[in-house]
């Protein structure tokens, strides 16, 4: 049985569709694919399956694993067909990117951030898969809501863990010390330490507005948001939110970058907020100290004000426009169910959306995985349009550097929401 693999350098594309594509903090905006430069769709009920050729997408660092998930699963049906997968490393974080803009080259089976789920929809590169009750029954709800679009499931659900938390080191922090972030910096600053966050990314700078009773949402033409973060009345009001966040950035224990890998090999940072991607650097800096729990609470408007986050899932979506849509589903399915869910957490760490193997014991006993549960209870789903990006970044750094112009906090953040809701 001949395979062949292929690891291709994909060139960067701009394309311009209307919602955000990233979960990487990088976003960039997209032209829809007109109808014309699409591929028809092939009905594969009565197609010769006999021989079977499949394109597969996924990050680099996951091929290994994968080739041994599909190699079980040609094994398996070895008597029904020959099949035949050709690999290409694109990054979940580009899936969107390359495959708009080039339709009819896309893969049959790809990886992808929920946040790029609308697009694909929206493109008719994703369509409702054909055992979605099925699916749905074994994952959990989250992870079944991010992949479904009007309540209908459009990808298989593959991983629960693409959210942030707090990841520190025991030998400075109790369990007790990470509860609140007014805590944290004061170890810092006792220790001329840090706690490592990035402010210029509106992924991040959600966590000091989402528990506040502030409202950011996608409106229901699914391009616009709803944005009240410059509310003036009420009990949290949006200058308090950002005199917190000035308060932070003057400590000393505190350091707005994204380079979180450079402060943990130079050991300055003693903490940082981040997510799994980031549990390598973490295990080496912190070794057998390393904790993780859920984002700690901030000193805002003289109370604490839990922190929140955006909750993220890893899916897989077969392509609507496939030759072999019908084998592309059954892989996709037997890539995402428990057994291989329960291995991919096995060998790489990766949080499972299966609700069998999200609640097994060894998932339990893992920091990283618990915090990302435990976190989720104050998160929700990234559904923004476009037009935050830019302005909640603006805004961010603007607040990490101090507000260096001294410029009213109120006209700050109605620019912010000005910008965040323009259409």
């Amino acid at each position: 049985m001949k395979r062949r693999i292929m690891f291709l350098l994909l060139p960067t594309i701009l394309s311009v569709l209307w919602l955000a594509g990233c979960g990487d903090k990088e976003k960039r905006e997209q032209t829809p694919q007109s109808e014309d430069n699409l591929p028809q769709q092939s009905d594969v009920s009565g197609q010769a399956d006999n021989n079977v050729k499949l394109k597969f997408w996924c990050d680099k660092n996951e091929t290994a694993l994968y080739q041994e998930m599909i190699d079980a699963f040609i094994k398996q049906y070895s008597a029904e067909a020959k099949i035949e997968i050709e690999y290409e490393t694109v990054p979940a974080s580009e899936c969107k990117d390359v495959f708009l803009a080039d339709v009819a080259n896309g893969a049959d089976l790809f990886n992808l951030p929920d946040d790029q789920l609308l697009t694909m929809v929206a493109s008719g590169v994703l369509e409702e898969i054909q055992n979605a009750d099925a699916v749905s029954a074994r994952n959990i709800e989250g992870a079944v809501d991010a992949a479904s679009v009007d309540g209908k499931l459009h990808a298989y659900p593959i991983s629960a863990d693409n959210g942030y938390f707090l990841l520190y080191d025991k030998q400075y922090f109790t369990q007790e010390d990470v509860r609140t972030f007014d805590r944290i910096l004061e170890i810092c600053e006792e220790n001329n330490k840090k706690i490592v966050m990035d402010w210029s990314s509106g992924w991040y700078l959600y966590s000091f507005f989402g528990q506040t009773g502030m409202r950011l949402s996608l409106n229901e033409d699914g391009l616009t948001n709803f944005c009240d973060w410059n509310k003036e009345q009420g009990g949290i009001r949006g200058v308090d939110v950002a005199q917190s966040m000035l308060d932070i950035a003057s400590s000393p224990g505190f350091l707005a970058d994204s380079d979180f890998e450079t402060h943990l090999i130079n050991k300055d940072a003693i903490a940082i907020v981040a997510g799994v991607w980031e549990l390598d650097a973490v295990q080496k800096a912190f070794g057998t100290d390393y904790g993780a729990c859920k984002l700690p609470t901030y000193t805002c408007a003289k109370k604490q004000v839990q922190m929140a986050s955006f909750t993220g899932y890893r899916l897989l979506g077969v392509n609507s426009y496939s030759k072999n849509r019908e084998w592309a589903e059954k892989l996709a399915d037997y890539l995402t169910n428990e057994e291989n869910q329960n291995l991919r957490f096995e060998r790489a760490g990766r949080g499972p959306s299966n609700q069998n193997a999200a609640s097994s014991k060894a998932v339990s006993l893992s920091p990283a995985i618990s915090a990302v549960f435990e976190q989720a209870e104050y998160g929700v789903l990234q559904k923004v349009g476009q037009k935050y990006w830019a302005p909640a970044a603006t805004f961010g750094n603007t607040m990490a550097e101090g507000n260096p112009g001294n410029l009213s906090l109120q006209d700050l953040l109605d620019q912010l929401v000005s910008g965040i809701t323009a259409s």
